[in-house]
């Protein structure tokens, strides 16, 4: 998917805090990645992040680290050079742990995309490094010292990059969501078998789900092509009122 900007259909993740370290692929190449469109803003962002590394005491203040997390300081301040992978292999925790993305097909991982505060949003195949930032992080302009939120950062460049996708599947977090948000998008809610909100293990049935849409046959092309993948694979799926997805839990 690399460099593409025009896709029938996506599912974007959202991001995870925790990521795999390393990697066997080059340093960053921005102009390699999906959504050219952000290439500026990416730039901008990793360079003023670097920047911010080279005082470990305020960048931990400012990413709000605490001591144990001194090493994500020095990733950081080498996000411009050090190796990169994938980004579904990058993100780690509950939602990519379900989506088990190491053995999914390549068609399948070109339906797949992450956002984030740093990238905005990327192709599951695109190489990215190991890096620190939360989208709720602000993060100071080297040139001026200001420091905007990362939504006015990105503006509408994020929700501009994904309006070219005819269908997508939007199951980011609401803090990535208002990053870039997409009006004619469709989202999932999970709930329990009693109409209850989950919510941080949420993330374990998007991964289901994300790890459903990319192991078939064809990608779906709308909300009940979606419903009807995910029912197919034993998944409690079901199309609200208002077109959106809802997953039910089992009991």
């Amino acid at each position: 998917m690399s460099g593409v900007t025009m896709v029938p259909m996506l599912v974007v993740l959202p991001p995870s805090e925790t990521k795999a370290s390393g990697g066997e692929a080059p340093a960053l190449d921005l102009s390699s990645l999906s959504f050219p469109s952000l290439t500026e803003v990416r730039r901008e962002i990793l360079a003023d992040l670097a920047a911010l590394s080279s005082d470990a005491e305020l960048a931990m203040a400012t990413l709000k680290l605490g001591p144990r997390l001194a090493d994500e300081v020095t990733a950081n301040a080498a996000v411009r050079s050090s190796a990169t992978m994938p980004a579904l292999e990058r993100y780690t925790g509950v939602l990519y742990d379900a989506l088990s993305a190491s053995d999914l097909p390549h068609a399948g991982r070109g339906r797949l995309a992450v956002g984030s505060a740093a990238f905005g949003v990327v192709g599951g195949e695109d190489l990215i490094p190991h890096y620190r930032l939360s989208g709720t992080v602000k993060l100071p302009v080297t040139a001026t010292g200001e420091t905007p939120t990362l939504k006015r950062r990105w503006g509408k460049k994020i929700t501009e990059a994904l309006s070219d996708v005819d269908f997508l599947i939007d199951l980011r977090s609401g803090t990535y969501q208002n990053l870039g948000k997409v009006p004619d998008a469709t989202t999932m809610t999970v709930l329990t078998a009693e109409n209850k909100v989950v919510s941080h293990f949420n993330k374990h049935y998007k991964g289901l789900f994300a790890r459903a849409v990319a192991l078939a046959d064809r990608a779906p092309e709308s909300a009940a092509e979606a419903v009807e993948i995910g029912r197919v694979a034993g998944h409690d799926i079901t199309l609200a009122e208002d077109g959106q997805l809802i997953f039910r839990v089992p009991v």
